[in-house]
């Protein structure tokens, strides 16, 4: 009765595969449970459903994007560490079946009369074929648990891949937007530099013929050298956001490319909905990939817990032997071997119980980081919001005190012709419009790359 119990028992064990791992429990967010400024969101399309392709509107970009994702390198390793960590767990799961292995070989021994038994020189020959089997009994579900480990970080590596992906579409957008945006910079620089060429010949001739003085043509040659540093910066940052952008791509940018929309014609699919910050646990495959490595340790904890327990390794071989090769595929020749081993951890100088402890601390450091990614997650959403809930009031101020400065600085120009201000006054409404004019394109960038950023944040832009 005894040894049937424990027959029956072994046999449950082994059927129903089970491990010494802690029942996982995901942790709870430590977020709030709702984004500040989320808004109305009827009738808005979750980001992670909509396609990068949908996403953007313009040709040139979509064109740059595609790309990027066939030449990336940075994506490219990540797609090879996926490849790297699916081959890591069919290796690991290969444990959990026999191993076969054929082996043949001959020998020829001649042994010397003088360690002889008979006294005679003798000479001994032996073939041997026979197929070897080894197998670990799993009883304590050590080696499930170092597969579902290997499993568990395969996941994670593609939800990186997924994550990296995300992050490169997004990327190539905002640079391509910043390079439209030092664009536009780079011609109002241009624009206004030809204007105070202008006005510095006007005073220059003015000053030949005694009408104005040294001060107001100085002034006005160091306007025109201010005016021509401005044209150089922003040259300067067109060349390294361009450079970006091909770092991006991975190529240099093909000369065919279709043509692209200005700054201000870009169309990006603004309405966006956020949901709850528990809806990035799916969404989000960096918060994916976290939480597979916390799989992954909990796993682990398996694997150390059953190291404390007795291990089972059948092995054993079948096949022929024989003095000849005529008589070794036959009846009489056959051969076998049945060898069971069983290792008990009896003392290891606390070697399993540090294994034990590094494993259940790797867990405990696993779950911080899971936490920490769902909390910069969601500080990069609430971010975005409060970017998007205030960024159109300031671009439409910003337009009309574009409109303003415009207006104050045609009012003083007149003045001054007419011989009322001096030129000192036009110098400082010009600066003041260049500067409004400057901003009020980098708020039109911001604008974009905000609508940009909040669709990265959703989990947005790994869908072609």
């Amino acid at each position: 009765m005894k040894k049937s119990f424990l027959l029956s028992s072994t046999l449950g064990l082994l059927l129903a595969g089970c491990t010494l791992a802690p029942k996982y429990e995901r942790p709870a967010a430590p977020v709030s449970g709702s984004f500040p400024l989320a808004g109305d969101q009827t009738n808005q399309a979750s980001a992670a459903d909509v396609p990068w392709s949908l996403f953007f509107d313009d040709p040139r970009l979509e064109r740059l994007i595609e790309l990027s994702l066939q030449n990336n390198r940075d994506l490219r390793v990540a797609a090879l560490r996926v490849e790297q960590t699916r081959a890591q767990y069919r290796i690991q799961r290969a444990a959990l079946f026999p191993s076969l292995d054929l082996d043949a070989s001959g020998t020829r021994q001649r042994t010397p009369e003088t360690v002889s038994l008979t006294g005679d020189a003798r000479t001994a020959t032996t073939y041997d074929v026979s197929v070897g089997a080894a197998y670990e009994l799993d009883l304590f579900g050590r080696v499930r648990s170092l597969k579902e480990e290997a499993l568990q970080r395969y996941f994670a590596t593609a939800a990186t891949r997924q994550a990296a992906e995300i992050a490169l579409v997004s990327e190539v957008a905002v640079q391509y937007l910043t390079i439209l945006q030092m664009q536009e910079a780079k011609a109002l620089a241009e624009q206004t530099r030809d204007a105070v060429q202008t006005s510095f010949n006007l005073n220059q001739r003015s000053f030949q013929a005694g009408v104005a003085s040294e001060l107001d043509l100085t002034t006005a040659q160091a306007q025109l050298e201010a005016a021509q540093v401005n044209v150089a910066t922003y040259e300067q940052l067109l060349s390294q956001a361009e450079n970006a952008l091909v770092l991006l791509v991975g190529q240099p940018i093909p000369a065919d490319l279709p043509p692209g929309r200005p700054l201000n014609e870009q169309r990006l699919l603004n309405d966006l909905a956020v949901g709850l910050p528990s809806d990035l646990l799916q969404r989000r495959p960096d918060i994916v990939a976290a939480e597979h490595v916390l799989r992954a340790a909990n796993a682990n904890i398996g694997a150390a817990r059953a190291a404390f327990f007795p291990r089972i390794l059948l092995t054993g071989s079948a096949g022929t032997m024989s003095a000849s090769l005529s008589d070794l595929f036959t009846g009489a020749s056959r051969a076998w071997s049945f060898a069971p081993q069983i290792s008990v951890p009896l003392f290891q100088g606390g070697r399993n119980r540090a294994n034990l402890d590094v494993a259940q601390l790797q867990k405990q450091i696993e779950v911080a980081t899971y936490e920490r990614a769902i909390q910069v997650a969601f500080r990069e959403v609430a971010d975005a919001l409060a970017v998007r809930a205030f960024v159109d009031a300031q671009l439409e101020a910003q337009r009309r005190l574009v409109q303003a400065q415009q207006r104050r600085f045609d009012l003083t120009n007149a003045r001054y012709r007419q011989g009322v201000d001096s030129y000192l006054a036009v110098l400082l409404a010009q600066q003041d419009l260049y500067a409004a004019q400057q901003n009020l394109i980098q708020f039109q960038a911001a604008r974009l790359q905000n609508v940009v950023t909040l669709y990265r944040s959703l989990g947005g832009g790994w869908k072609s």
